[in-house]
């Protein structure tokens, strides 16, 4: 183990650390994986400028070297590395260790790690401490900041970063899923990553979880399908012209596959199989029923919040629909089975300045319980 200094965040439920790594530490303790499908060529390296027979300008970068740090993966999420853009970094980090009056990496970078780390308070508010990280190499990967950090491999290599000391944030709490999302949602918002490595992310490549990925798979045909009622209305990877985000919607859908794998049996597998088909034709009965909230701008029916509550009741609609003998993916069972909402619940239960706003309980999870105990109790009625 090496222990580092540290000092322990918390941001919304999720633990994180900004600590203090010797860039022989990160050299040793990073590991680099790109997204690739066939092992392809390493990219060409940065061309000379001028005229025709000019040779390019020497690199003071070892790209064998750095190659072989580079490991290529279908199930990896970073880009291909740029090389002119490493090339510029070592040329900056030399110019910093020259004159000595500049930072070379003054920004945070990001980084995962795959196991647990242990942290230990050393003040009586309990966030600064001290970081205890395994010292075999490859524990951390990088998140963001991969240029920077193969730079720095360079420099030392070059014994040129002996006394640099590198701020980084690292995670190690976050989910598989959820480091992908944050990779997205970083790069989406400021370098704007390329469609196709886009695409390359989504759908079962993003979630390794069965549950997960058909979550995410629902969830883009509810935005993306012709027919949807809440076609473009999803924030797929937090970012988009949508109103509600992915990640809300995701969780409601995983804890229905959870529970129904609970059973076990033959039904679940099928269900998992048929479920996009089944969340279209119920959210396009959701909006029938509720036609005048679903198409009014005065209501709140497709916040992230409702949204969840009629995510929620699903296994109670289900059994509504086994209970009267009806196949659960027949859109006139389904519609049958929801059909005393619209009498015992009704539209104006979505008003955002009438029912919705008086009946707020306890924050948005609060909120969607107590609509969600409304639509069963409705079922039952």
């Amino acid at each position: 183990m090496i222990t580092v200094p540290a000092m322990r965040l918390k941001q919304f439920g999720v633990t994180l650390y900004q600590a203090i790594l010797g860039a022989r530490d990160v050299d040793r303790l990073v590991r680099f994986e790109v997204l690739s499908y066939d092992g392809g060529a390493p990219p060409a390296p940065p061309k000379g400028k001028g005229g025709k027979g000019r040779k390019p300008k020497p690199s003071r970068v070892n790209w064998e070297l750095l190659e072989r740090r580079i490991a290529e993966s279908s199930e990896a999420y970073q880009r291909p590395v740029i090389r002119k853009k490493i090339a510029e970094l070592v040329d900056y980090y030399n110019q910093c260790a020259d004159t000595g009056n500049l930072p070379a990496v003054p920004g945070a970078v990001l980084l995962v790690s795959d196991r647990r780390l242990e942290f230990t308070p050393t003040s009586s508010h309990r966030v600064l401490g001290v970081l205890q990280i395994p010292t075999e190499g490859g524990v951390l990967r990088a998140l963001d900041g991969q240029h920077r950090l193969l730079a720095m491999h360079q420099m030392v290599a070059d014994e040129r970063a002996t006394d640099v000391q590198v701020p980084a944030v690292i995670f190690d709490s976050l989910a598989p899923d959820q480091v992908v999302e944050l990779f997205v949602t970083i790069n989406a918002k400021h370098t704007k990553l390329n469609p196709s490595h886009l695409i390359s992310l989504a759908g079962r490549r993003l979630y390794p979880d069965k549950a997960l990925a058909a979550s995410h798979d629902i969830i883009r045909t509810l935005n993306e399908h012709a027919e949807s009622p809440l076609h473009g209305e999803i924030k797929l990877f937090g970012v988009g012209r949508g109103r509600v985000a992915q990640a809300p919607l995701a969780e409601e859908l995983k804890s229905i596959f959870t529970n129904l794998d609970a059973l076990g049996g033959r039904q679940s597998d099928r269900f998992r199989d048929a479920a996009q088909r089944f969340f279209l034709n119920y959210f396009k009965q959701v909006a029938r029923v509720f036609e005048r909230a679903w198409a009014g701008r005065k209501y709140s029916i497709k916040t992230a919040t409702a949204l969840r509550a009629f995510l929620a009741v699903v296994p109670a609609v289900l059994r509504a629909i086994r209970d009267a003998g009806d196949d659960v993916l027949d859109a006139h069972a389904i519609a049958r089975a929801i059909a005393p909402w619209g009498e015992l619940i009704g539209d104006q239960r979505f008003e955002t300045e009438g029912e919705w706003r008086q009946k707020q309980a306890g924050g948005t999870r609060g909120t969607v319980e107590v609509l969600a105990r409304e639509l069963r109790g409705a079922l039952r009625s």
